[in-house]
């Protein structure tokens, strides 16, 4: 499978150097939803579901902004998010077409309220 472009950087341009030089941005090292589903294809042939399903999972989160990515991680900490918050984080990713990442919050959800981690 060939490598999807998602930026104006070639890839010949995408080098450590250039990183240190401030000469490529996030969009430039983002990985292709494509790319990542092939790579759960090719775990999940390989006999590693659990990859598999954090490559499907990192899929729906390359179409999410980084700030989001970043909030989704933040509220998943413990006794960082109420149940209501991890719900309307839930109801926010199904609605965003990130259904496996929705489930992933509900079960961190269910842990959390059984352990005592919610906030």
């Amino acid at each position: 499978m060939a490598m999807s472009e998602i930026s104006a950087a070639s890839r010949e341009n995408i080098t450590v150097g250039n990183a240190v030089d401030g000469k490529l941005g996030l969009g430039d090292l983002r990985m292709d939803p494509a790319t990542l589903a092939h790579q759960a294809a090719v775990a999940e042939a390989g006999g590693n579901p659990q990859l598999a399903e954090n490559f499907r999972r990192a899929a729906e989160l390359a179409t999410i902004e980084d700030e989001q990515v970043m909030a989704l991680y933040e509220a998943l900490r413990p006794h960082r998010s109420t149940a209501a918050e991890l719900e309307e984080l839930r109801a926010s990713l199904l609605a965003r077409g990130a259904p496996r990442c929705a489930a992933l919050v509900e079960q961190a959800a269910a842990v959390y309220a059984r352990r005592g981690l919610l906030r």
